[in-house]
């Protein structure tokens, strides 16, 4: 029976050959090459087509959006249109600097140590937010404390040019990062085997364990590596993927905005070499199921990272605080690595974070190292070759200074003016919170017909700084040490119930005052994202301005080095307007010659004036 079926196979199969054969047979040998690389690359095609994240019917309409954008029609009204943005982001950006004036050439002579801290005070004045007043959503962590801002300055001014890659010059910066991250490996429940290295930020920590874990799959063969995160997870896993060329599988949250665990079941594939948890997530501050997670990845041999940049200086010492915390960190035998922010709730000054392993085996795939360089063997822990000692220093100060007891009291004052927060505004009829927040994230969406992003503005005019988020649209507020000074959440949710009783009392004209609003409408009514992008690329240029005002201005700087606003004699300005009047008219060649003739008052050139 079986012979039978099995010739009967055979037969079938020969078949079909012959008549295959027989189709083909008026085609010339290198038809069928071509055809056979066509068909090929299409299957290629489709593949990449139906295994990215977008809906095809999306992209579809990007692709045709992208063509009708060539049009020189369409083209002309685009760049127009960006030219518009530019100016207006650029006037925006520099809104609070009412001189506009700026350096645009090393002064010829050093400033006088009296003019640069005169001019920083002027700098560090520009805004309208006081970092301590308690109106900003997250960005400042810690209040005031004069005596931690005077240790700071002591401490940085003794390793201001220590540089970790040199332990045998430094060897007291060595000690103190690996005291560091000893510290918080210990903080995090690691053993004796786990390890770490300091970082610039939580984006170069997650790009780190990104790339070590990127470096293992290479290791088992895995050609396209693969990361599953929730869509609420920090968009610096949306970089790494892009930098390190992996591909990023973005589960959904369920209705309390967490991770959802079924959804990253499923999505696991061969190619899977990290799962990500977020502890809180920067979305809506909801916990990620860790535990889960940690169980799911312990299960298919999958590293699982967690997001501590929020919370790591939080959830540690919330049981303290009576608060009900799972387990997150290093105590899950599924959890391989930990990224944690120590410029946030740890309270020490920007450009410091860590990235944590279980153990050397997933940390030495972030290491780089080249043997044949002609000038050594040249290896580094992290992304970057020098490494500034003083944040590292400042960092090991902060964390004594404070100590666990300082933390527990910290973290106790932030979550009660948390919970404050988020009782306020469920009071709120027209306000719902996304999820169950438990932590410091508090996030929430209008209810009906209000627009969120519209008060986010309205608040803007009173003095509040909240973050505007999409999709769905909503805005958060990150609470710090700075919301829990007295009055300060009392007042935040008087302002927040005025607002919004203001943007439903007259909707149409608020949402056409309101720029949140206007933009983030526009963000979602466009078909293809990389229009979005160009307008965020525009405003990252404006960071960068230094756009020059017109001639007969006098905003410029004189040959010292020194701004016009900086030249306090009334003889030497009217000189310099001596020298305008001179030039007008003149061209540049004939006013460099001018300027070599009247080098005491003239300007750096002519063509900087223009």
């Amino acid at each position: 029976m079986e012979a039978s079926s099995l010739r009967i196979a055979i037969q079938y199969v020969d078949e079909l050959r012959t008549n295959f054969n027989r189709a083909f047979i008026r085609l010339e040998s290198w038809q069928i090459v071509c055809y056979t690389i066509s068909v090929v690359l299409v299957i290629q095609w489709f593949r990449k087509v139906f295994k990215s994240d977008k809906p095809v019917i999306s992209r579809l309409r990007a692709f045709f959006f992208r063509k009708l954008r060539r049009l020189p029609y369409f083209n002309k009204k685009i760049e127009a249109e960006k030219q518009k943005a530019r100016n207006f982001l650029e006037d925006r950006m520099m809104k609070f600097d009412k001189r506009r004036e700026f350096y645009k050439f090393l002064p010829e002579h050093g400033v006088f140590t009296e003019d640069i801290l005169h001019e920083a005070k002027e700098y560090e004045a520009m805004g309208d937010f006081k970092i301590h007043e308690g109106k900003i959503s997250g960005t400042v962590y810690p209040d005031h404390d004069e005596n931690l801002n005077e240790l700071w300055s002591k401490v940085y001014s003794k390793f201001a040019f220590a540089n970790p890659i040199h332990p045998d010059v430094f060897p007291g910066i060595r000690k103190m990062e690996a005291e560091v991250v000893r510290m918080l490996c210990s903080l995090y429940h690691g053993g004796s085997l786990s390890c770490g290295a300091m970082t610039t930020g939580g984006t170069e920590s997650i790009i780190l364990a990104c790339l070590a874990y990127r470096n293992r799959a290479f290791e088992r063969g895995v050609r396209k590596p693969e990361m599953i995160v929730a869509t609420t997870a920090h968009a610096a896993f949306d970089k790494a993927a892009h930098l390190l060329q992996m591909r990023i599988v973005h589960v959904p949250v369920d209705q309390e905005h967490k991770a959802d665990v079924g959804a990253m079941k499923r999505t696991i594939s061969n190619d899977t070499c990290v799962i990500v948890a977020s502890a809180p997530n920067f979305i809506s501050g909801t916990v990620d199921p860790v535990e889960q997670i940690a169980k799911l990845g312990e299960r298919y041999d999958i590293p699982v990272h967690v997001d501590l940049c929020l919370g790591g200086f939080l959830l540690p010492f919330m049981e303290q605080c009576d608060f009900s915390v799972q387990p997150f960190d290093f105590r899950l035998s599924g959890v391989t690595s930990i990224s944690v922010d120590t410029h946030k709730y740890g309270y020490c000054p920007k450009g410091s974070s860590a990235i944590l392993y279980r153990d050397s085996e997933y940390m030495h795939r972030q290491f780089f190292c080249n043997t044949e360089w002609m000038g050594g063997i040249y290896a580094t822990p992290t992304l970057a070759g020098t490494r500034s000692g003083s944040a590292i220093a400042v960092t090991w100060a902060t964390l004594l200074y404070y100590g666990r007891h300082g933390y527990v009291e910290r973290t106790q004052r932030v979550l009660d003016a948390a919970r404050l927060i988020k009782s306020g505004i469920n009071d709120i009829t027209s306000l719902k919170v996304l999820g169950d927040p438990s932590v410091n994230v508090i996030a929430f969406a209008g209810r009906q017909s209000l627009n969120i992003h519209t008060v986010a503005d309205k608040m803007l005019e009173k003095g509040w700084s909240l973050t505007a988020l999409q999709n769905p649209a909503a805005v958060h507020i990150c609470v710090t040490l700075n919301h829990a000074h007295p009055g300060i959440v009392e007042q935040l949710l008087a302002d927040l119930r005025e607002a919004c009783a203001e943007v439903l009392a007259d909707s149409t004209s608020a949402d056409l005052k309101s720029m949140t609003a206007s933009f983030y409408g526009m963000a979602s009514s466009i078909p293809d994202s990389g229009v979005v992008e160009e307008i965020a690329y525009l405003y990252l240029d404006s960071c960068y301005a230094t756009p020059s005002k017109p001639f007969r201005s006098m905003r410029t700087l004189s040959i010292d080095g020194r701004k016009m606003s900086q030249i306090h004699s009334l003889q030497q300005q009217q000189n310099v307007q001596q020298f305008l009047a001179s030039v007008r008219g003149k061209t540049v060649e004939e006013g460099s010659e001018f300027l070599r003739q009247r080098s005491g008052t003239a300007l750096n050139t002519v063509s900087d004036m223009e």
